[in-house]
């Protein structure tokens, strides 16, 4: 459902009572999953066809004490085991019996109908790029839930392939970030850093927000104060009381590549210590975001590890449990914050640039920005230098107004908000090759760019 295809329950009750006379399943109507129609291979055995077929004989037992020696009992276990949703038993063909609503449906059409159902309890028509902070105005209770009595295989006993020895590594250094605003709370995600008492999250869920605290992995609470933040950055510090919180260990964005897992940490929609997975999907995804009134920028790494609202300033990890990243913005095609969700769009702030913000913050206050010291022309279709500082950066490289910037180490960029998102990306005093146009002439330029005078 939530890869965006647009369900639809079939409408053949004569196919449903051929099938019940005859023993067998219907086969749905083939038809294209692009344009929301039902497609045979969801519901047929992948090795065989949509015809129902007995299950294959059981494979003998592993040898007592291999590391899969329980896949009967988990299926996702053993990798060479067929796919199965349920555990391993007699298989009887699917039952015609009649639903307690009194309509003819099989009890495969019953689950289909169960799925339209939580289809569209999360699906949504969504757009834009938003910051993924989470507001409510009050806690609803939930359900309890009986647990599983099986026992759970000791870390070093999980397949190669399974994130749980990084998650519970890092679970107790992830943080609730809380803010009281007017209306209600506005609930975040954050991480120490250093020595445990400090905590990186985004600025965007701390701005504006009154009362500050942290609620730890294992529930207990903590008031926090803001130390400061860069708001251009969507980067925020905040201090806490001497606790037993252990900092996480922070990699080197640089070198995180397309197609490399990552693990994204938080408390979306105010789950705290939720753990989802997927791959870096984009590097230096240039994008803005923000409201009339400010502007934020973002060179980012993106992601389809599902965030959501309430993931925001929480930590991005690689395979190696190291953080490269803070979960910052998701894009959607929803027309206002509230409706937004994930769509496997999601985008974090490399922890590279955080990290040098965070620094400053805690050491001064506040956080230098980095600037290549020219006035761009937002009316024009392009980078076009509308004014160059006489003392800044470009001056210096030799560029004049009305040069047209193409690339900035080799980056293309094509709207100003583009370039201030990459050269935010560098620390002051970093050599970037920029390559302009004048009238027809290009030429290539090294610039050292500079702090901000603010």
């Amino acid at each position: 459902m939530t890869d965006g295809w647009n369900w639809r329950q079939p409408n053949d009750d004569d196919a449903a009572e051929r099938a019940a006379a005859s023993g067998d399943p219907e086969s749905p109507t083939e038809g294209r999953t692009d344009d929301g129609m039902w497609a045979d291979q969801a519901w047929s055995d992948p090795q065989t066809s949509a015809t129902w077929t007995a299950p294959p004989v059981r494979p003998a037992e592993p040898a007592a004490g291999h590391w899969w020696s329980d896949a009967r009992s988990d299926p996702w276990r053993d990798p060479s085991a067929p796919v199965s949703l349920t555990v391993p038993g007699h298989t009887d063909a699917p039952s015609t019996d009649r639903v307690s609503d009194g309509g003819w449906f099989t009890r495969r059409t019953a689950m289909v109908a169960a799925l339209v159902i939580a289809a569209a309890l999360v699906a949504g028509v969504m757009g834009g790029a938003l910051g993924v902070g989470f507001v409510t105005a009050a806690r609803r209770p939930t359900a309890a839930l009986s647990s599983s009595n099986r026992p759970i295989a000791a870390l070093a006993q999980r397949p190669p392939q399974s994130f749980a020895a990084i998650a519970a590594r890092v679970l107790p250094s992830v943080v609730t970030v809380r803010a009281q605003i007017p209306g209600g709370t506005a609930l975040g995600s954050g991480f120490a850093v250093g020595d445990g008492t400090y905590i990186i999250t985004n600025d965007h869920v701390v701005s504006g927000g009154s009362s500050l605290s942290v609620v730890l992995n294992d529930g207990s609470s903590t008031a926090a104060r803001l130390l400061g933040s860069d708001p251009e950055s969507d980067v925020a510090v905040l201090r806490v009381p001497k606790s037993n919180l252990q900092p996480l260990e922070l990699g080197d964005s640089t070198t995180v590549q397309v197609g490399d897992p990552v693990l994204a940490v938080g408390s979306p929609l105010a789950l705290p210590g939720t753990v989802t997975s997927g791959i870096v999907s984009a590097v230096d995804r240039l994008l803005a975001a923000g409201d009339p009134t400010l502007t934020r920028y973002y060179a980012a790494i993106q992601t389809d590890a599902a965030i959501n609202h309430g993931n925001s300033g929480g930590p991005l990890l690689d395979g190696a449990g190291e953080v490269v990243g803070i979960n910052s913005v998701i894009k959607s095609m929803a027309t206002d914050d509230d409706s937004a969700g994930n769509i496997g769009l999601a985008f974090a702030i490399p922890i590279n640039q955080a990290k040098r913000i965070a620094e400053e913050i805690i050491a001064h206050g506040r956080a230098r920005r980095t600037v290549i010291g020219a006035r761009l022309d937002d009316a024009f279709r392009g980078v076009r230098v509308a004014q160059v500082d006489p003392a800044g950066p470009a001056a210096d490289a030799g560029m004049k107004d009305g040069d047209v910037i193409i690339s900035l180490d080799g980056h293309a960029v094509s709207e100003p908000v583009e370039l201030i998102a990459l050269v935010r990306k560098y620390p002051p005093g970093s050599a970037v090759t920029v390559r302009y146009q004048r009238g027809s002439d290009r030429k290539d330029v090294t610039v050292t760019l500079a702090a901000d005078a603010k």
